[in-house]
């Protein structure tokens, strides 16, 4: 089992870094429908190059971080804490901000809404549940 959990969050973590460096050098696909807009649709968050490398790094740094293991490489001591921040971090995004983005939103017409109650946040639960199993074993 946790064999398959860490594959499966460093498949998942690799996918979506490699989806916010397309992003970085001007790929469209996908964008628009990954930031969450207010009721008028203006978006709540601006995306630019420098956000798009900073958390295309940090998504891959995460799927190496739970793929070196099943490689036989040793990480540092800083693993010890890094095991709980990562999946509490994509819990807390599930729960969300109570506005735009989570389960516990309260705009939930907007066409992000939408996607974030069917794909995003559920993908979160996942990712911090594969986490928490990953981090207890």
């Amino acid at each position: 089992m946790i064999f398959f959990a860490r594959l499966l969050l460093s498949l998942i973590f690799l996918v979506l870094s490699v989806l916010h460096f397309y992003w970085a050098t001007g790929g469209k696909w996908g964008l628009d429908n990954s930031v969450p807009t207010n009721l008028e649709g203006k978006k709540m968050l601006k995306t630019s190059l420098f956000s798009c490398i900073v958390v295309g790094s940090g998504l891959l740094i995460f799927s190496l971080f739970y793929f070196l293991p099943l490689a036989d490489v040793e990480i540092p001591n800083l693993a010890g804490f890094v095991k709980w921040l990562v999946p509490s971090v994509f819990l807390l995004r599930s729960i969300g901000d109570f506005r735009y983005v989570g389960f516990f939103k309260s705009v939930r017409t907007t066409h992000f809404a939408q996607l974030d109650t069917t794909y995003f946040s559920p993908l979160c639960v996942l990712l911090a549940g594969l986490g928490f199993i990953v981090a207890i074993v």
